[in-house]
């Protein structure tokens, strides 16, 4: 495991923060829950490219994201299987805590709103319209 990694893993840990990348001097971190931040990073055109990821919690839809942002490991503290798959098959270096088959809505009902939305998707450019446009849905 890098030194970035485990440096997000512990800054994650000893935080509040919900999701954390590191590079070098290159730390940022988030409060928000969801894919918000990896989309407002990428939108941002923040210089996210080869960091280390420490994550709560790691879906599809993120896995993708991460993807795009050009991460190259992820910790999530739960992932779903199809998360690992997809950042495998771009490269990604993946580590969890709990391995689950899908991520649950936040009423704990069924599956993510974004989960659903990326299950028929494995390209991660083909998954960004789909992606903003499910989570500008769930901002109404």
């Amino acid at each position: 495991m890098s030194a970035d990694l485990e440096r997000a893993k512990e800054i994650l840990q000893q935080t509040g923060s919900t999701c954390v990348l590191c590079r070098d001097h290159v730390v940022l971190t988030t409060e928000d829950r969801g894919v918000r931040p990896l989309v407002q990073w990428l939108q941002n055109e923040e210089d996210t490219w080869a960091c280390s990821a420490a994550d709560k919690v790691v879906g599809k839809a993120a896995a993708l994201l991460y993807c795009l942002l050009g991460v190259r490991s992820v910790h999530g503290n739960v992932m779903s299987s199809a998360a690992v798959k997809v950042m495998r098959r771009n490269g990604v270096e993946v580590s969890w805590d709990r391995l689950t088959d899908y991520i649950r809505n936040r009423a704990g009902t069924g599956f993510c709103p974004m989960e659903q939305a990326t299950a028929h998707i494995d390209d991660p450019e083909e998954a960004l319209p789909v992606i903003l446009t499910t989570w500008a849905s769930l901002q109404k």
